[in-house]
């Protein structure tokens, strides 16, 4: 059963992301970083979908629930603000984000989302 979490990003306050977990080792990962237990990988990264999905309606991009996953640091090429991807998706998945692959390195999960 697919579980979904909020994140927030440092450079845009107040704006949440929302991503959808269906690996359950995976889903209590997320759990263990909102509790506190989890300190070290505790930003989002998966690669980008050009689609809007239902329960992240204000982007018109989600994350692939299978490539989801949780990290302590990453390489620059990956980081960016998520208004920054919303407003350049154009440009997403070439030689901004190659790879589709979104690292956003001050990521940091709120909450889980309950429908």
């Amino acid at each position: 059963m697919p579980v979904l979490f909020a994140f927030e990003q440092s450079s845009s306050p107040g704006i949440e992301f929302i991503i959808e977990l269906n690996d359950d080792q995976k889903i209590q990962h997320a759990r263990n970083i909102l509790s506190g237990e989890e300190t070290q990988s505790v930003h989002v990264h998966g690669r980008i979908i050009k689609r809007m999905a239902p329960y992240n309606p204000r982007f018109n991009f989600y994350l692939d629930p299978n490539t989801i996953d949780f990290f302590q640091m990453a390489i620059e090429v990956c980081d960016a603000n998520m208004m920054y991807v919303e407003d350049h998706l154009d440009e997403a998945c070439g030689a901004f984000l190659p790879g589709c692959h979104w690292c956003p390195w001050d990521s940091r999960l709120t909450r889980e989302v309950t429908p």
